[in-house]
């Protein structure tokens, strides 16, 4: 990504901020260019995971490569994801955001929120109709069909080599569609900032401004600190040369609240930035937009210390310890949509018999607290590319002949 392009994107965020500061629900007129972008985002979303998928697990060569690759990607995850957690958990005790707030809740009932069980949940990562999937742009079932219609294709041969050509071309021809799309992204980002500062401003924030402190800071810690590290001595790569190569994609997930709609400029960071190869960037990144969520597990943790502590309800060690595990879990339910982490939310809430309405007392500036579990989960998708990477061009150069 070219340095230019990066000052485009800054210029562009700042922009929004004072367009919307100043003009105030007024900056809704740019509201059409994010639209135009996000449009533009979801368009080339489902061929671009299917093809790239594919083209990655047919890329492995052979099963048992496939299966070290996905288990690395699916261990680092549930690790990280269970780290973010924690953090989140320690940073609501030290900050303490809802000891003494006076914060109305009487709009809980406006709040209708539905998650299933786990069970449920990846029993729903099949999917019945395939083709329905992709029209509906189910993700993780799409990924559940690529990785399943890859392996037949490896298994199959030599025969199956033409289904993997249409495949290889069209990854291909999404690659280019992606680099054409990502041209219009500091347009993009102001169309969608603008509007959000306008309506929401900073006003409505302060009553719970140390929810959003700790928020931020628990953030700032987990990926200065945990990504850094892994980077560094997993990944054999210097922190500061990451952060910078994975910019881009972290502040149009920190505009779009979209870890999905993030993956299209995630790809092109990592390979381009950071050096990771097709195969690996095709069979983590897409799997990381759908189960990978560091930030919205900081956002369960803190969140559900901030109600406890607004309900004056005392969490006990088995408590933390089932808020840690299910949202963990939770976080591989989590689409990679707007919003979806306060779904999740319920299900962290119920599982240690916390009241729903304490929901409502984040609800209001969940969209500013999802800009940053967004650029969390980015940034930990793209980390996780990295360390595999690593590890598998170790695995590869001590492999035998």
């Amino acid at each position: 990504m070219k340095k230019g392009f990066v000052w485009q994107i800054i210029v562009a965020f700042v922009l929004a901020v004072v367009a919307g500061a100043i003009l105030g629900e007024r900056a809704s007129f740019f509201q059409p260019l994010g639209d135009l972008f996000l449009r533009l985002i979801k368009f080339i979303i489902v061929p671009l995971i299917l093809s790239t998928i594919v083209v990655g697990v047919t890329g492995a060569g052979n099963i048992k490569k496939l299966g070290r690759l996905g288990g690395k990607t699916i261990v680092y995850y549930l690790a990280t994801s269970f780290i973010a957690i924690v953090i989140g958990i320690v940073a609501g005790y030290v900050f303490s955001p809802g000891t003494g707030l006076s914060v109305s809740v009487e709009e809980t009932a406006a709040t209708e929120v539905n998650s299933d069980g786990i069970i449920t949940t990846l029993l729903n990562i099949i999917p019945t109709n395939p083709v329905e999937a992709l029209t509906n742009g189910a993700v993780l079932q799409i990924i559940f069909f690529a990785i399943f219609f890859g392996i037949a294709i490896t298994l199959v041969g030599e025969k199956a080599s033409p289904v993997l050509q249409f495949f290889e071309g069209l990854a291909e021809v999404m690659y280019k569609i992606t680099a054409i799309v990502m041209v219009l992204v500091p347009i993009g980002i102001f169309g969608l900032m603008a509007p959000v500062v306008g309506q929401y401003g900073l006003g409505v924030l302060m009553p719970l401004m140390k929810i959003i402190l700790a928020m931020i800071v628990a953030v700032i810690i987990h990926v200065a600190v945990i990504y850094s590290l892994a980077v560094k001595s997993l990944g054999k790569m210097n922190p500061i040369q990451f952060f910078k190569g994975i910019f881009p994609a972290a502040t149009v997930a920190f505009s779009t609240c979209s870890s999905s709609g993030t993956l299209p400029v995630t790809m092109k960071n990592t390979q381009e930035n950071l050096g990771v190869s097709k195969a690996t960037s095709s069979f983590v990144l897409p799997l990381g937009a759908t189960i990978n969520m560091d930030g919205t597990a900081i956002y369960q943790g803190l969140c559900a210390v901030f109600v406890a502590q607004y309900f004056d309800a005392s969490l006990t060690v088995t408590q933390l310890l089932t808020i840690a595990l299910v949202g963990t879990l939770a976080s591989i339910g989590a689409a990679g949509v707007p919003g979806a982490g306060l779904v999740m939310l319920t299900m962290t809430l119920s599982a240690v018999g916390l009241p729903l309405e304490g929901i409502a007392l984040v609800a209001g500036i969940d969209r500013f607290l999802d800009m940053f579990r967004t650029a969390v989960n980015v940034v930990g998708d793209a980390s996780a590319s990295v360390v595999v990477e690593a590890s598998e061009r170790k695995n590869d150069h001590v492999a035998p002949a």
